[in-house]
Order: C-alpha cells, then sequence, then structure tokens
C-alpha cells in the first residue's frame, strides 16, 4: 500500500470518528458546551444604557436586567399589576391642599395641590461589583482620583483590578431623579416630568447656568443641589412630590428613568480620560438588579452574568388561572435569577438568526414573514398550531397581543376630511368601513394582529369584549361576531357626504385624498398599492406622498397632511396612555403634543380631565365608554389593528410567557442545558460519507499512477546499479 494511499484513509477514519463530538458547526466556545447560559441575538446597537436616557426597546433588552426601579410588574398576572422592587412596597399617594393640610383620599382631584409618594427603600440591597465603588483598607475609593495617565492600559471596566460594593440607599433613588435635569443628559422625559415634580424644572435651570460657568475639565456634582419635589428622609426612604392628582406616576417608578444610581458612578465615570475611553454609564452600567454587563462589544456580541450580590427576590407562586397547568408555577418559591449567564449575538440579517434557532444555538426566535409558512400553520377553523417541523423539534409556540395600537389618522383641522359636520363624520365613517382591515391583516400581518374597535388595546382596562365592544359605525353584530359594514353601506355614506360615486356633488371632480407615510421601500408599494385599491371601491382616488420621517414629522407638526400612519407602544398600563392620544389640550399643531388628528371635542376632553384623575373603578369604567362612544362617531382614526406577538422556543426553556411591559424577564426564565446539548448534536450531525466518497474516489483515481511511477522507479533503479559499481571500481 502506498504512502499516499495510507495517509488519505486514515484522513477517513479520523472524520468517521469525530462523528461523536460536538457539532462541528457550534459557533459558540467549546468551553461553554452544557453551562446554564441562555443565547440570544440583537440585531442593532444599543445607543443608550444610562437609565437617564434610555427610551428604546432594544436598550431595555439590557438595562432592565441591570437596574432596579421601586416597582415592578407581576410576571404572571393579568391585567399588569404592580409590585415592589427596590421598594418594600407600592406606595400610596397623600394628598394635600396649597396650604399644605393633609386631604382625605377621596377628595375631589381640583382641591389638590399635591401628591406625595413615600417610598422606602428594601434594607441589604448590594450593588455589583464595580471599580466605581472599591476602596482601600481605610475607606477611600481607589479609582476616584485618576490621572489620564493611570488609565494606561485600561480599555474597559473589566480593566481594573479592584471592585467594591455597597448597600442600596435613598439617596441614590433622588440622584438618579436629579440627573433628569442634567443639561448634559438630555433625558427625554424631562419635558414632562418638569409639569408634574415639583422643583424639577427650576432645578434644570439651576444646573444649565452652573454649568456654564463651569471652568474646563469641572463637571456638575448634583450632591450639591437640592430638589424640592424629591428628599431623602433617612437612608432607607425618600419622597417624591408632585403636582396635582396624577394616579399614572406610580407606573413611571417602574421604569428605568427611576432607578437608582449611585453619585459614586457620575465620580468615577467623569475623570479625564474615562469618556475618550468609552468608560460611561452609557457604555457599562451600574446598578443592583439581577444581571451585569460584563462585555459590551456591539459590533459582535452583549454578555450578561449573574449579579454574584443579587439575593431575596424569588419566583411568583400566583398567576392566571391557566398558568399551572402551564407548568409556570414549578419553580414557585425559588430564588432569582435561574440563568447564570446571557449571550447576545449581533444578527443583522433574519435568515441566519432563523437557521441558528433551528439548529439549536439560539434558544427563543420571533417569526418574520419569510419564516413565518415554515413555522406556523392554521387549522381548519382558524386556529393557530405549530408547523409539523416544528413540532418534531419540541418547539413552543407562544402569542400574545401588544399593548400597542395602530391607526390610520385624518387631520381634523383639514377642510376636506377634517370638521365635526356630519358631512365630515359620514365621510370617515365610509372610509373606515372601506378599508378592510381583516384582509389586511391576513395579508401583511400573516393574521397577526386583531380589527381595532377603538384607541384601547387588549390587557389595558377599559377595553371592552364581544358585542358591547364593537365600533356600531363599522361593525354589525351577526352570528355571535362582528362583520365589517357592506361597501355599499360605505358608497351610501359617501352620497350623504356629499360625494356620490367619489365625486363632489356641487363640481363634479372626483374626490383626492393625499396620504403621508415615510414607507418608501419595495415592500411597502405592495401595501400602498392595496390601500390605494380601498379607496377605489369608493371611487376615491389615493394621492400617496412617500417623504423621510424627518419631513413627514414636519407636516405632521404643522398640519400639512390630510391622512398619516402613525401607532402608540404603551408606557404604562393605563387607559389614559390612549386616550390622550386624542385630547384636545395635546393637539399636535396647537401644543406640539402627540394628538397628531389635532381632534378637540369638547364632551372628551372634559371627561378626560375627570377620567386621568381616576383610579381603575366602575365610575371611570363608564367615563371611558362614554368617550371611546364619542371618537368612535367622530371617526379622527381609522381605527385599524391592535398587533398580535408570535414567539417560538425550543422546549429546554421553561418559565416564558409574553409580558409586552416588563423588560426584565430574563431572572424568571430557566434552561436545561443537557437537553439542549443533546439537542444539538442530534441535529447537526455533520454528513461525512460525502467527503469519504470522494476521497475515496480521489485515491482510486492516483492509484495507477503512483504503481506506473513506482514501477518505472524500480527499472531505473535496476539500470544504474553497474555504473554505480564501476565507479566505486
Amino acid at each position: 500500500m502506498t504512502r499516499s494511499f495510507r495517509s488519505l484513509l486514515l484522513l477517513c477514519c479520523a472524520l468517521l470518528g469525530g462523528c461523536d463530538s460536538s457539532p462541528w458547526n457550534n459557533p459558540y466556545p467549546a468551553s461553554e458546551n452544557g453551562r446554564n447560559i441562555l443565547y440570544s441575538a440583537f440585531a442593532e446597537r444599543p445607543k443608550h444604557l444610562d437609565p437617564v436616557q434610555s427610551y428604546s426597546e432594544n436598550e431595555y433588552t439590557f438595562i432592565a436586567q441591570i437596574y432596579q426601579p421601586p416597582l415592578q410588574y407581576h410576571y404572571l398576572k393579568r391585567p399588569y399589576e404592580l409590585i415592589p422592587f427596590g421598594a418594600t412596597e407600592v406606595p400610596r399617594p397623600a394628598y394635600f391642599d396649597a396650604g399644605g393640610k393633609r386631604l382625605p383620599d377621596d377628595v375631589d382631584a381640583r382641591q389638590i395641590a399635591y401628591s406625595e409618594y413615600t417610598i422606602r427603600v428594601r434594607p441589604g440591597v448590594l450593588y455589583q461589583p464595580h471599580p466605581a465603588l472599591a476602596t482601600d483598607g481605610k475607606g477611600a475609593f481607589v479609582y476616584h482620583n485618576l490621572k489620564r495617565g493611570d488609565l494606561t492600559g485600561i480599555h474597559a471596566i473589566g480593566d481594573f483590578e479592584r471592585r467594591g460594593t455597597r448597600e442600596l440607599v435613598a439617596a441614590d433613588y433622588v440622584h438618579q431623579i436629579k440627573r433628569l435635569a442634567h443639561p448634559r443628559l438630555h433625558s427625554p422625559i424631562l419635558g414632562l416630568m418638569v409639569e408634574y415634580i415639583v422643583g424639577l424644572k427650576n432645578l434644570a435651570a439651576t444646573l444649565s447656568a452652573a454649568d456654564r460657568a463651569l471652568a474646563p475639565g469641572e463637571t456638575l456634582d448634583l450632591t450639591r443641589f437640592d430638589l424640592e419635589g424629591a428628599q431623602v428622609i433617612d437612608r432607607h426612604t425618600y419622597r417624591i412630590r408632585v403636582r396635582g392628582k396624577y394616579p399614572q406616576f406610580v407606573y413611571w417608578l417602574a421604569m428605568p428613568f427611576f432607578a437608582p444610581v449611585p453619585p459614586e458612578a457620575d465620580r468615577f465615570h467623569a475623570q479625564p480620560g474615562m469618556a475618550e475611553k468609552n468608560i460611561t454609564l452609557d457604555w457599562f452600567p451600574i446598578g443592583t438588579g439581577p444581571y451585569m454587563l460584563t462585555v459590551n462589544d456591539p459590533n459582535r456580541r452583549m454578555v450578561l452574568e449573574r449579579n454574584p450580590n443579587y439575593a431575596g427576590e424569588v419566583y411568583p407562586a400566583e398567576g392566571e388561572p391557566a398558568d399551572g397547568a402551564a407548568g409556570l408555577l414549578r419553580d414557585a418559591g425559588k430564588p432569582l435569577p435561574f440563568i447564570d449567564k446571557v449571550v447576545f449575538s449581533l444578527e443583522k440579517e433574519q435568515i441566519p438568526y432563523w437557521n441558528k434557532f433551528l439548529q439549536g444555538y439560539y434558544d427563543a426566535s420571533g417569526i418574520s414573514s419569510d419564516t413565518f409558512d415554515q413555522a406556523v400553520q392554521f387549522s381548519g377553523q382558524g386556529d393557530v398550531t405549530l408547523s409539523e417541523e416544528m413540532k418534531a423539534r419540541g418547539i413552543q409556540l407562544l402569542t400574545s397581543v401588544a399593548t400597542s395600537v395602530f391607526y390610520l389618522g385624518f387631520n381634523m383641522l383639514d377642510p376636506v376630511v377634517g370638521g365635526y359636520t356630519e358631512r365630515a363624520r359620514k365621510l370617515r365613517h365610509a372610509i373606515s368601513i372601506a378599508i378592510d382591515q381583516e384582509e389586511y391583516i391576513s395579508i401583511f400581518q400573516n393574521g397577526r394582529g386583531i380589527p381595532a374597535q377603538g384607541p384601547i388595546p387588549p390587557g389595558i382596562f377599559g377595553y371592552r369584549e364581544g358585542r358591547e365592544g364593537i365600533n356600531p359605525y363599522v361593525y354589525d353584530w351577526v352570528d355571535g361576531a362582528p362583520r365589517r359594514k357592506s361597501i355599499e353601506h360605505a358608497r351610501k355614506l359617501l352620497a350623504e357626504a356629499g360625494y356620490p360615486n367619489g365625486r363632489d356633488a356641487a363640481t363634479g371632480q372626483p374626490l383626492l385624498v393625499n396620504l403621508d407615510t415615510t414607507a418608501t421601500g419595495v415592500g411597502s408599494k405592495s401595501r400602498l398599492d392595496w390601500y390605494t385599491k380601498q379607496f377605489e371601491k369608493l371611487g376615491v382616488q389615493l394621492a400617496v406622498r412617500a417623504t423621510d420621517y424627518n419631513r413627514f414629522q414636519d407636516k405632521v407638526r404643522k398640519g400639512n397632511v390630510q391622512l398619516y400612519f402613525l401607532g402608540w407602544n404603551a408606557d404604562y398600563p393605563d387607559p389614559e396612555n390612549f386616550l390622550f392620544l386624542l385630547h384636545g389640550a395635546q393637539s399636535k399643531v396647537k401644543t406640539s403634543g402627540e394628538n397628531a388628528s389635532n381632534y378637540a371635542n369638547p364632551e372628551f376632553d372634559r371627561l378626560f380631565e375627570r377620567m386621568k384623575h381616576m383610579y381603575n373603578s366602575p365610575e371611570r369604567r363608564a367615563l371611558i365608554d362614554r368617550m371611546v362612544e364619542i371618537a368612535r362617531r367622530d371617526a379622527p382614526w381609522v381605527w385599524s389593528l391592535f398587533p398580535k406577538d408570535y414567539t417560538l422556543h425550543h422546549d429546554w426553556v421553561y418559565n416564558r410567557k409574553p409580558n409586552t411591559l416588563a423588560n426584565n424577564e430574563l431572572k424568571y426564565q430557566r434552561i436545561d442545558p443537557r437537553m439542549r446539548q443533546q439537542s444539538r448534536r442530534e441535529w447537526n450531525q455533520p454528513v461525512l460519507w460525502p467527503v469519504v466518497l470522494i476521497l475515496a474516489a480521489l485515491a482510486l483515481s492516483v492509484v495507477p499512477a503512483v504503481v506506473t511511477f513506482r514501477r518505472r522507479e524500480r527499472a531505473t533503479a535496476g539500470f544504474l546499479a553497474p555504473n554505480r559499481q564501476d565507479l566505486d571500481d
């Protein structure tokens, strides 16, 4: 046997012998095999990780696991319920008049000058290990007097040799509220909070003046400034004073804006040379939550690891009635978090992400339009089920209705589609009927949505189901379900509005309606063509005016639109957060508010002012019902849809339940690393027989040439032997 042939056979044997090892396509280090690590992905770099600046879903994915606001949402209960997090209890406001006299809880909101929230911080909570808190034997901070030369070789938080911690105190929460007014941090909620938190507006002006007076290299020390509306009472208690009665303020206490930040962190990061090396709170957070960010490489991966100082929180023992049967209560009472490490890999393209999920290298996944048919199928009764391929892999499907609303808005200031006459209402109702939301959801959403009957989505107080929940101007109740009114009825309304067959009865000119949108991509064209056809059913011409987002915002702000697309995601689970989009005082043109339709109905506005000061009750529900009825009649929006979220996860992932408001869900999840490792081996076995076959064919193909070469070599050696003998002689 030739040496080359033996080498090829040995290579084949080596390939076959490696079949029982780890999968060759594993994108993770072999050292992570079998470890308690959750694998996920992110599509774009988070811009802000400082809780005073962050206000984006992709940022909350990280900081909600790191920071500990006073409150959080119960993971399992619905409707959404606030529970303590950094605080010992959910605070109830105390009411006072202008003279400082305490008022009863049921007093009329018009008599309330201030609401005070007293918040008690849970004792014994510790910050994650961090160099900003490292001290020497005398209690002095090790890294608070650094010079630029001291940062040689330091490129990240992990490069500092020493770390420290300390107890969370009330002053840390107050410090963060002051940071809302910092002139260099540009908090996105400052404009709103100055209207409520007493003294915050004055503090912002004071800090701006102080910042301008600083010498080069100096920084603002917020501990030198007081805030009337946020005061420390004792080590573990602080108080927030809010103007008037604002029941929704308690929901803000569950957001990272009100999470604690230690003053030591600001001093540490403000030192010379830190910002140049990206060692800032916007890059490396410091918190008391269950996880800490240990790797921030947004061009490749982000890593969260268990905070070793986190303790005292357990998995919930109660939830909705079906949670027990779904296995969501099996870990009741066990300490959180369950997972040691969470690795987020950058995935800009959907297909590679999806393939890695199917290979078991991501533990959960959403479903894009491109992969929807592969993942999900509909039964004959219209029920959503997993495809056979997904079932074979043990993949689980979770669906939920998002606390969001998408709508097509009318500009109520426009002389054609706006106004409050009966003619204008009938025109808007006709258009609302003609736009077949059911068809849109089926074609463009893969069925992932619910036709909206008003502004309040499911899961929010005030939402009505069934017959009492339909919009009677667009739907009829037929055979136990809502049915969209006929296009003939819409044409009749259009004629009554003065546009028979889509033409102005007075001039004979066709009705032209302009739709402003930012949708300009290839995928958007089919949607816009679909909308054009919906208007054609009425004989109305739709002119689509596509533009960039900045130009679109400018046109909406100035009221230079007729129709426009927008949507709204809930900041907190209260109907006020949706109904304010139709409040006259929030008019986009008049006040730069969020009411982009510039809708103003005196009765609606009067009811809104009453409703927003109330806690949930039958009386509040009755007010909301009346407001929704008024809005349906006036139709400032084409009530479009409430989106549905579809997510998949492998069967080695436990305790997953959709929660569109709680962003700190990672601490509740648990995985079975052994099951995952076994599935990865089964699903990623290399197919070696083609390689072996090719190598064998290659080996056989060279055998004749090798044999011929060896024969010629032996013949030549025999011929040359006498000559060598002659030389020896």
